[in-house]
């Protein structure tokens, strides 16, 4: 019985670890790069590199300087440096975003500040791809017909 019980909890204890947010609290300054599997909290400020494969929310007072490297991110806050998301980069009102953005999708609310040169990949990329090749293949159907 005992260890049906310690099997239990050991699992659980495995689940939490690998599902908690990291955060950087309101009145925190790290300066530094940061890598992590997890999601991200930031309400300090991080002066430096941040690599996640999680999300990234920056509340109200939270301040980014560098890098930022990950999948999706929700800013209320600031940043300024390259931002290079795989998803989503959601901007609330409050937000003031500065540098070089590569994201593949962009939600923007009124009131937000994006003084950024911005790159989107991904679907659109692929719609053209797409595109290119039909047309390729409509070309070489028209000169076969010809021939």
């Amino acid at each position: 019985m005992f260890s049906s019980d310690y099997k239990k909890s050991k699992s659980e204890k495995t689940m939490e670890t690998t599902t908690q947010q990291n955060i950087i609290a309101q009145g925190t300054k790290i300066v530094g790069d940061i890598t992590s599997q997890g999601p991200f909290r930031i309400d300090g400020t991080i002066e430096g590199n941040v690599k996640t494969s999680g999300k990234v929310v920056v509340g109200k007072s939270g301040f980014i300087k560098g890098t930022l490297q990950g999948e999706n991110a929700d800013f209320e806050g600031k940043f300024s440096g390259k931002l290079i998301l795989s998803g989503t980069l959601s901007l609330k009102s409050t937000a003031h975003i500065e540098g070089e953005v590569h994201i593949s999708k962009l939600a923007v609310e009124p009131g937000a500040t994006f003084n950024a040169t911005c790159s989107m990949k991904g679907i659109v990329k692929s719609l053209s791809n797409e595109a290119i090749k039909t047309k390729t293949e409509q070309t070489q159907q028209k000169s076969e017909k010809q021939a």
